[in-house]
C-alpha cells in the first residue's frame, strides 16, 4: 500500500450510489483545486472506502465542499485488515503530526461507523478502549468536541454474507462533511417550476462537478428545459445562460407537469427557480432558440456547457424548419411563436453539439452531456467525437433492462478551425453512431415486449 511520501494519505468514505459517477467527479474536483489523482492512489470498485494522497489538508477541504459522491473525509492515521494490525500501523505514525490534536488543551471525541454491520453500543465501547494507548492528553467532549476521530470498519458489500470480522479497519481524524445534504435541499419535488425531464438535484450537481464549474464561469446549456442544470451550476457561483425550441417551457406557459395542476402559474418560469435558492444574480438570460441553428457570433464564451439533450422519449426531438421542408399532404400549420418544427435525428443532433461546443468552450472548457443508448448494441466507437474535444469519462447510468444513458465529459484540447466541422465525417464513430437515430423505436420496442411478457406471466 505505498504512497508518495510527500503527500498526506486521506479516507474518502463514500456515497453508495451512482457508483459509476464517483470517480470522475473525484478526478475532476482534485484536478479544479490544484490536486492529481495517479495510479499509485486505491480505490476499491464498489466499496465506500478509498484511500487518497492528497497534497494538503486545504484541498482536501475544498473538495468536500464539492462533492455529492463523498460523505466525508478523514486523514487517515493508520488501517489493517485486523484490530492487531491497525494499531502496529497507529504506532508506526509519527507522533508529531498526533501531538497538534491530541494535547492537554484539546477536546476529543471518538466514533465508530461500520458499513454492513451494527454494533451493539457495548462492542463500540470496547473498541474505543482498545485504542488507550494513543497519546490522547485532552479531554472528551460529546457535544461540542474541537477534534473528532473515527474507527471505520469495512464488513464487504453483501448484506446476505457478513462475515464476523472485518475485511479493513481504519481509523482516522475527520476533516469534513460533503455535500449530500443538496440533493434534498434542492430536491426537485420541492422546485417551483419543473417539467417531465427536470434533472435529479443530485445528477445535476454531479454533471456541474464533472465539467469543472467554478466561481463566475460562465455556463451555459442549448437544452435548457426547466433550468435545472443552471441551478446546480449557480450555486457554485457561476453565471448561467441556455436556450431551448419550446416557447411555452421558456415562458413558463402551458400546462403545469405536476400532479393535479392543470396550467402554470404567472411565476413558474426559470428565473424564479433561481430566485427560490437564491441564485438569481446568476441568471443572465434564457432564449427561444433552435440548437441546431445556433444563433451565435463566432467566438469564445463559455467555460462550460451541460445539458440534457431530448431523446424522444417523454420530449420529443425536434428542431426548427420551413414549410418547404414537410412533406406534400400535411395540413400547413398556423401561425406560432415556435417556427414549423422537424424530426432531429440523435446523430445529427450530437455532432451539432459537438460541433458548438468545439466552437464556443475556452480552451480547458468542458462539455458534458447525456448520451441514451441501445444496451444491446452499444460499444464505445458509438460516442461521439470531435478533433477539438478529448474525452474525460463515459459513465452509464441504466434505463431499463435493454436501455441505459452515458454520461459523456470532454474537454476542449485545440482551437476550432472551419475544416474541424466536418472531421466526424471521416470518423469511423460516424456511421455506428448513426444506429442510435432509431432509439426510441428500440425503446418503446422493449416496453412492449417486457409488456407482453408480463401479461404472459400473470396468466401463467
Amino acid at each position: 500500500m505505498a504512497l508518495p511520501g510527500s503527500l498526506n494519505r486521506y479516507l474518502l468514505l463514500m456515497a453508495q450510489e451512482h457508483l459509476e459517477f464517483r470517480l470522475p467527479e473525484i478526478k475532476s474536483l482534485l484536478s479544479l483545486f490544484g490536486g492529481q489523482f495517479t495510479n499509485s492512489q486505491e480505490t476499491y470498485g464498489k466499496s465506500p472506502f478509498w484511500i487518497l494522497s492528497i497534497p494538503s489538508e486545504d484541498i482536501a477541504r475544498n473538495l468536500m465542499k464539492r462533492t455529492v459522491c463523498a460523505k466525508s473525509i478523514f486523514e487517515l492515521w493508520g488501517h489493517g485488515k485486523s484490530p492487531e494490525e491497525l494499531y502496529t500501523s497507529l504506532k508506526n505514525y509519527p507522533v508529531e503530526k498526533m501531538v497538534p490534536f491530541l494535547h492537554s488543551e484539546s477536546t476529543y471525541k471518538i466514533k465508530i461507523h461500520t458499513f454492513n454491520k451494527t454494533l451493539t453500543q457495548e462492542e463500540k465501547v470496547k473498541r474505543i478502549d482498545a485504542l488507550e494507548f494513543l497519546p490522547f492528553e485532552g479531554k472528551v467532549n460529546l457535544k461540542k468536541p474541537q477534534h473528532v476521530f473515527s474507527v471505520l470498519e469495512d464488513y464487504g458489500l453483501d448484506p446476505n454474507c457478513i462475515p464476523e470480522r472485518p475485511h479493513n479497519i481504519y481509523f482516522g481524524r475527520w476533516i469534513a462533511d460533503g455535500q449530500r445534504e443538496l440533493i434534498e435541499s434542492y430536491s426537485v419535488k420541492k422546485r417551483h417550476f419543473i417539467g417531465n425531464t427536470s434533472m435529479d438535484a443530485g445528477l445535476s450537481f454531479i454533471m456541474a462537478n464533472h465539467a469543472k464549474v467554478k466561481e463566475n464561469d460562465v455556463v451555459f446549456d442549448p437544452f435548457v428545459g426547466t433550468g435545472g442544470l443552471l441551478i446546480a451550476s449557480a450555486h457554485f457561483g457561476a453565471y448561467v445562460c441556455g436556450t431551448d425550441i419550446d416557447y411555452n417551457t421558456v415562458h413558463g406557459l402551458g400546462k403545469a407537469s405536476r400532479k393535479n395542476q392543470k396550467w402554470r402559474g404567472p411565476d413558474e418560469n426559470i428565473r424564479a427557480n433561481l430566485r427560490q435558492y437564491g441564485l438569481e444574480k446568476f441568471y443572465l438570460d434564457v432564449l427561444v432558440s433552435d440548437a441546431s441553428k445556433p444563433s451565435w457570433r463566432k467566438g469564445t464564451y463559455f467555460d462550460a456547457i451541460i445539458t440534457d439533450p431530448p431523446y424522444g422519449i417523454r420530449e420529443s426531438t425536434r428542431r426548427s424548419g420551413s414549410q418547404k421542408q414537410i412533406p406534400k399532404g400535411i395540413e400547413k400549420c398556423p401561425e406560432s411563436h415556435v417556427p414549423v418544427s422537424l424530426s432531429y435525428h440523435l446523430s445529427d443532433m450530437f455532432f451539432d453539439l459537438l460541433n458548438f461546443a468545439a466552437e464556443t468552450l475556452e480552451l480547458g472548457g468542458r462539455l458534458v452531456y447525456w448520451l441514451p443508448v441501445y444496451t444491446p448494441e452499444y460499444t464505445e466507437e458509438m460516442v461521439p467525437w470531435h478533433p477539438c474535444l478529448k474525452l474525460i469519462s463515459n459513465c452509464e447510468q441504466k434505463l431499463s433492462s435493454h436501455t441505459a444513458r452515458r454520461l459523456i465529459t470532454m474537454e476542449k484540447v485545440k482551437d476550432f478551425e472551419n475544416r474541424d466541422q466536418y472531421s466526424h465525417l471521416l470518423s469511423d464513430h460516424f456511421l455506428p453512431y448513426q444506429g442510435h437515430n432509431s432509439f426510441r423505436e428500440k425503446y418503446f420496442s422493449g416496453v412492449t415486449k417486457r409488456i407482453a411478457k408480463e401479461e404472459k406471466s400473470s396468466q401463467d
